[in-house]
């Protein structure tokens, strides 16, 4: 196989130009970063973190399913079939019931996962797609990952999977702080589809049915190889993004319409086989491990009843499934409400972990340390967004949509086909058993009436009742802190 034998690397770069604020003024203005006052205020009277033994660090894991479905899992309402291992994970650690991805599509998810950014913050809000010829959209470089502080604090770093940050070189993990990357660059509906192992193409066209199988050999080897020395490890499935695809071991051709569960119980076996290498290695417990998705279900899976699916800003696209599993801090079985988000982990990881950053950028996540232990019930509003507009707002129990979401459109099926469906030569994955828009994941979202609606997920967490007319000085409350925080994103920021 030639290497470095990608197509795009003839498309010239363009800078990427997204607004920055004053850190001190984000100081000021945003409480939920104050964590770096803390972190910035232990390194002036602690000892350097090179000072730290390798054996009082604890690993890092995170498995983020792509498009996997609130009710995807049986821990969280699933009656279809049971997943097992992620049960498991789930009652030796804490769950969020009202956790979210700030976008319903997976780039600029990812970016801000890594960051603890906002994707106006970040500057991702689209999606890289190479054969649409979308290729100059990439994660910047000033931008700071969990790859480099975790890699800078001495760790052993690896990505594996999906990256979808951008698929020019200088986009690729290797240069945003992981050692080693194997994995497809962007979806696996995008051609072309092919393996990149660090820089290099190693493989197309590429068999989908041995991704998830493949994906949890190259972590189980990574760990095995780092046993004795702190690691992070962000392995990102392909599944259940279509084409859907499971090994011969789980694949039922017979029953085709169950291949979407198919999938899922391989998820849930290579969730099982990596816990049980940390434990065989004796790791286990000084790891922490965190599952999730980067988004809600496409079709065929399911939202666990909420509405919308990926795409929409509704429920259903943008609250996922998440869990933690670190016995040194956090209790068993335990099930948070307080709503949360994905911009979390950064600080969170960094304050567990002991890890202090020697840059720094502005950043929307806190640190929900005492949150997932249960002892704090308040967390910052959490946003949503849709290319390049904030659309929803969720504080305590009250969801705000400040702009009119997306709705569904009927679909003719009788004229419908998946242009990026199995082909047999460049998308080689099962044609049979692939999911259609018959198979909406949630509940339907119809045109609203009214652009701006509010809702109490409390008392209806399916987004039936709209109370904005109910309940104007609310909207007006909800909407003067919606302004203060776009306005933060419209000033120049001097963060280095």
């Amino acid at each position: 196989m030639k290497k470095n034998s990608t197509y795009w690397e003839s498309v010239p770069a363009k800078s990427a130009s997204f607004s920055k604020a004053s850190m001190l003024k984000r100081l000021a203005r945003h409480s939920h970063v104050l964590w770096l006052i803390t972190f910035l205020t232990l390194s002036a009277c602690s000892p350097s973190n090179k000072d730290d033994t390798d054996a009082q660090k604890p690993n890092v894991l995170i498995i983020l399913t792509d498009d996997l479905g609130y009710g995807d899992i049986s821990c969280y309402g699933q009656e279809h079939y049971t997943t097992t291992h992620i049960d498991k994970l789930a009652a030796q650690g804490v769950s969020l019931t009202d956790f979210y991805v700030p976008t319903p599509y997976c780039a600029p998810s990812r970016a801000s996962l890594l960051t603890g950014r906002f994707p106006l913050r970040h500057g991702m809000v689209k999606n890289p797609t190479p054969d649409r010829g979308i290729n100059d959209i990439g994660l910047p470089a000033d931008e700071i990952t969990l790859g480099e502080v975790f890699q800078e604090a001495g760790y052993k770093t690896k990505c594996i999977g999906k990256w979808h940050m951008g698929h020019k070189e200088e986009f690729f993990p290797v240069n945003h702080g992981f050692d080693e990357y194997f994995g497809i660059l962007y979806s696996n509906d995008m051609r072309p589809v092919q393996l990149i192992e660090n820089k290099d193409t190693v493989e197309y066209p590429v068999d989908q049915n041995l991704l998830t199988k493949r994906y949890t050999e190259k972590a189980i080897d990574f760990i095995e190889r780092n046993k004795n020395q702190p690691f992070f490890l962000h392995l990102c499935h392909a599944m259940p993004h279509k084409p859907l695809a499971a090994s011969e071991r789980f694949y039922t051709p017979d029953t085709p319409n169950d291949l979407y569960t198919d999938v899922i119980k391989e998820l849930d076996w290579s969730v099982g086989e990596i816990m049980s290498t940390l434990e065989k290695l004796q790791i286990l417990e000084n790891t922490i491990v965190i599952f999730m998705s980067d988004n809600g279900p496409s079709y065929g899976g399911s939202t666990g009843g909420f509405r919308g699916k990926k795409a929409t800003t509704w429920e259903g696209g943008i609250r996922v499934p998440f869990m933690i599993r670190y016995p040194a801090v956090f209790p068993q079985s335990q099930k948070v409400d307080v709503p949360c988000w994905s911009l979390d982990l950064f600080p969170t990881l960094l304050s567990l972990c002991g890890v202090v950053p020697t840059k720094t950028n502005t950043i929307e996540g806190e640190d929900i340390t005492a949150i997932l232990k249960g002892n704090k019930i308040e967390h910052a509003p959490v946003y949503s967004m849709h290319n390049n507009h904030i659309v929803t707002m969720r504080k305590g129990d009250w969801k705000l949509f400040v702009r009119e979401p997306r709705y569904y459109k009927p679909v003719d099926l009788s004229k419908w086909s998946d242009p990026r469906g199995p082909d047999g030569t460049t998308i080689i994955a099962p044609i049979e058993g692939q999911a259609t828009p018959a198979q909406y994941p949630g509940l339907i979202p119809l045109k609203p009436e009214n652009e701006i609606q509010l809702f109490n997920l409390r008392n209806d967490p399916t987004e039936s009742n709209d109370l904005s007319r109910e309940r104007p000085e609310l909207v007006d409350e909800l909407m003067q802190e919606y302004k203060v925080f776009r306005e933060s994103f419209k000033e120049k920021e001097t963060e280095r």
